[in-house]
């Protein structure tokens, strides 16, 4: 049984100026019914203030909470933070926290939102507000859920926000494979980070990933994944600079569950990066990595 984390307001009316489109979370659970697969669809709870700012510099949490985020910091976010996408932005580390709790009991579990992985500790950026992976990555350590956390970042941008907020611990640790010449042009310091030329495809995407998971989680042992499942690797994507193709992005993702698998570990995909004028297709995308992890998680 796939396990998905979806809440009714993950999609947001476009904020007055925006060019950033939320229809797409809606879009991506339209795309999961067409396929008439069977899953079983919760949903989130905001996430607690006092979890967001564990992470958060509170000054900041009270700025989009309170609807009075300045302009230059809307500006680096790429939209104004209205209401419906302050409520958003609390929404979503909700949801990857319920998917990792789901993920412990079941094996596998998703989130429909999530991956806001360029959010810093007192400001928003690159279409991020919150950054959900790291705050849920606390509070299931703080928690007792999990002792060593590893967040798994394939987005075609670098994880600058998760890597700079989780620096220094040593339970977390942060792998980014990314595009070197992406979105941030001042990168951060992962755990490991691996950047790649423009214009990677699958080959060599799939034989940079193989060089570097296995040795990771063998040496460091998490018990429990976030996997920040972007699909803007794609040749297609608008603000991708690889060139995965379809049958890259399922290898991708079947190699990762497939290693998960082996050690029999949970882990929780969250939507991540993809973008395009043709949103359904960018949807499509994204179930197709839900049902490729779910496929190899709970294949006989």
């Amino acid at each position: 049984m796939l396990h998905v984390v979806h809440h009714p307001y993950y999609v947001s009316p476009p904020p007055p100026g925006s060019g950033f489109a939320f229809d797409k979370y809606g879009l991506v659970m339209t795309a999961l019914r067409e396929t008439g697969v069977t899953f079983a669809e919760h949903v989130p709870e905001p996430c607690p203030r006092e979890w967001i700012e564990a992470v958060h510099d509170p000054a900041y949490v009270e700025q989009v909470i309170g609807l009075a985020v300045p302009r230059e910091k809307e500006r680096r976010i790429g939209f104004p933070v209205t209401a419906r996408v302050a409520l958003r932005a609390q929404l979503s580390p909700g949801g990857t926290w319920l998917a990792a709790k789901l993920a412990i009991a079941h094996g596998y579990a998703a989130n429909s939102a999530g991956g806001s992985h360029h959010a810093l500790r007192d400001t928003g950026a690159g279409y991020c507000i919150f950054n959900d992976l790291a705050i849920a990555t606390n509070r299931l350590i703080a928690q007792g859920d999990a002792r060593r956390i590893l967040i798994l970042d394939l987005d075609v941008h670098q994880g600058d926000g998760t890597a700079a907020l989780m620096a220094g611990r040593e339970d977390v640790f942060t792998l980014s494979i990314h595009a070197e010449k992406n979105f941030p042009a001042r990168k951060a310091i992962s755990s490991l980070d691996v950047a790649l030329v423009d214009g990677t495809g699958d080959a060599d995407y799939l034989a940079a990933l193989g060089d570097v998971l296995p040795g990771v989680m063998d040496d460091f042992r998490p018990d429990l994944i976030l996997y920040q499942a972007g699909v803007d690797p794609h040749v297609e994507d608008q603000l991708g600079r690889l060139a995965l193709s379809d049958a890259g992005l399922e290898m991708r993702d079947r190699y990762v569950m497939a290693e998960v698998r082996r050690r029999s570990l949970p882990l929780a995909s969250v939507l991540g990066g993809g973008y395009g004028a043709d949103r359904m297709a960018v949807a499509r995308r994204h179930v197709a990595t839900m049902l490729a992890l779910a496929d190899e998680r709970f294949r006989a």
